[in-house]
């Protein structure tokens, strides 16, 4: 099918209109063909993650577009947590989910289920299965069933368990809700058809025994339903008109209709499935997501190089940005991957609006002006976002000594060098023009400082003779700021597609040795109060965040984004 992309950016808070997008997708179309027909009259979606791990940045499309298409037809999304599975599940997932959806600017109110709720309902339709003859128990072991399931051109064998009588089957099935029988033992599975094409046809398991405690209904069950059967009759139960789920559910569809069509469900919605979002450098799998966090090679769920979103909010990504990356990669059936630079270019373009502005030196080289004052300091006004003039202005404190970036000079520089070198003058952003007199090394002929003048009738950063000086510095002074921990941050891994391996390697050698990296350095005063979450624009050294782990002595940023944007220059040469 034809990719069909969405265009213009849409917001949780924008207005909802009468009629939703001007351009649509394919379901769009799905849906605006059921209200015409009078199939339904509202629309219903839901968003059902498991709560085994934190989101990632992958379930931020299927979040963005099962709440916006709520949204803009004005109905109603759920949030259901599928806790079918005890043994991976915690309530700090289901916290952070949550957290998660809400930050992005979504708002369930009060529609929050879980598919625990429907545990007793689940069961009773599993014997209603059992009465039909369409489901029994099998003894079967985990690798005996994966030896009688057949491959994609052989047909499945029949379990020796398949003609058990009604009265046999109900009769165990009661007794492993009753605990009789040990974890693994013994299974309910669906009576379909072992020789069917569809390889989650023949015969998928309903229910597994499972001594576990569960967070929500404790130790009243011991018997837990699988996701293909939980899944279906839950959407039934809460009336869900549209089942929206990503591709690999696409095999799965018959049986979701199957188990629909055998019960007396209130309703049969309709599945529908779509591209997940896939981006370069970087997994989207929780195991492993979980991996990464449990044996070390990050440090934690939240960690900035980590796709999730608890992760790419700590490294100062936007929930702006990241609705805007859905809206621009539109809703496809083709599966493809995402560059990472079109998510860095979101971030660069609603930050670049929202960001303050701010002078942080990096790597500092000592500036002396010989012609300025001992005694003197004085305090220059700045903009504090040239995009926003609603922003203000802030003073910074300028003084004799100042530092400025070392690879911002050069001894022996070229003709097109716009940067300082001996006898060349520049700009002092929002300050005054400066020329370079003479350059001190130590005794292994490093450069430590750098004596300078500066012209008094160019405060501001220019001069009344207008004369064109090409190169503008940031600086911080070096008697006024304030000690900076800076991190800075590039992909967790080497490879644009991680899973891409030698022979004998893993996913794991691809990890990038150089993903973080720390630096002390110093920046403007103000960067010291700032609250944490505060996000700036490093004037030339691209967009930070205030992290958690700043100290009041010593505040901590994290790079969110260089200044270099890639993807805009790819779309130019389009």
């Amino acid at each position: 099918m034809e990719e069909i992309k969405e265009t213009g950016k849409s917001t949780a808070s924008e207005a909802v209109t009468d009629n939703p997008k001007e351009v649509s997708n394919f379901i769009r179309f799905i849906i605006d063909e059921d209200l015409k027909s009078g199939k339904h009259t509202k629309v219903i979606t839901r968003f059902p993650p498991e709560p085994n791990g934190y989101l990632h940045i992958g379930h931020s499309k299927s979040i963005c577009l099962n709440f916006g298409l709520a949204r803009d037809y004005k109905g109603i999304c759920h949030l259901r947590f599928d806790d079918t599975n005890p043994t991976a599940e915690d309530v700090e997932y289901v916290d952070s989910i949550m957290e998660d959806i809400r930050w992005l600017g979504f708002d369930w109110k009060d529609k929050l289920f879980y598919a625990s709720d429907y545990y007793d309902q689940l069961y009773a339709y599993a014997e209603i299965l059992i009465n039909d003859g369409k489901a029994y128990v099998c003894d079967l072991s985990p690798e005996e069933m994966a030896s009688t399931r057949g491959t994609l051109t052989q047909a499945g064998t029949n379990s020796p368990y398949r003609e058990r009588s009604i009265e046999e089957n109900l009769d165990l099935f009661r007794r492993m809700k009753a605990g009789e029988f040990a974890e693994g033992s013994k299974t309910l599975r669906a009576k379909i058809d072992m020789a069917s094409g569809n390889i989650n046809m023949r015969d998928p398991v309903i229910y597994r025994i499972k001594f576990a405690h569960h967070h929500r209904t404790g130790d009243k069950w011991c018997i837990y339903p699988m996701y293909d059967y939980t899944h279906c009759i839950s959407d039934a139960i809460e009336g869900i008109t549209h089942s929206i789920c990503t591709l690999e559910f696409e095999d799965h569809r018959p049986l979701y209709d199957w188990f629909l069509d055998q019960l007396p469900v209130p309703c049969h919605p309709q599945q529908i499935e779509f591209a997940r979002l896939n981006i370069s450098y970087t997994v989207m799998s929780k195991r492993m997501l979980l991996t990464l966090v449990k044996e070390g090679y990050v440090k934690g769920w939240d960690d900035p190089r980590m796709p999730t979103i608890a992760g790419l909010r700590r490294r100062g990504y936007t929930p702006e940005a990241i609705r805007d990356l859905s809206d621009r990669i539109g809703v496809a059936k083709a599966s493809s991957t995402v560059d990472f630079e079109l998510l860095q270019f979101c971030v660069r373009d609603d930050l670049n609006i929202h960001a303050n502005r701010a002078m942080a030196v990096l790597d500092p080289l000592k500036v002396t002006l010989e012609n300025y004052r001992d005694d003197l300091s004085e305090e220059i006004e700045a903009q504090n976002n040239p995009e926003n003039p609603e922003a203000g202005t802030r003073l910074i404190p300028f003084s004799k000594e100042l530092y400025i970036e070392r690879d911002d000079f050069k001894e022996d520089a070229p003709a097109k060098w716009f940067r300082l070198a001996p006898g060349r003058e520049v700009r002092l952003k929002h300050a005054y023009y400066i020329t370079c007199k003479e350059v001190v090394k130590d005794a292994d002929g490093k450069i430590t400082e750098l004596i300078c003048t500066y012209d008094p009738a160019s405060r501001g950063g220019w001069t009344k003779d207008e004369r064109k000086v090409k190169g503008t510095l940031h600086w911080v002074s070096a008697r006024y700021n304030t000690p900076l921990e800076v991190r800075l941050y590039d992909h967790l891994f080497t490879k644009a597609n991680p899973y891409d391996t030698e022979e004998g390697k893993t996913w794991l050698d691809n990890l990038n040795p150089d993903s973080l990296m720390t630096v002390n350095c110093v920046g403007e005063p103000g960067l010291k109060d700032a609250p944490n979450g505060f996000r700036y624009q490093f004037l030339r050294m691209g967009y930070f965040i205030k992290d958690k782990d700043s100290t009041p002595k010593k505040p901590v940023y994290n790079r969110i984004v260089t200044l270099k944007d890639t993807w805009a220059k790819l779309e130019k040469k389009l």
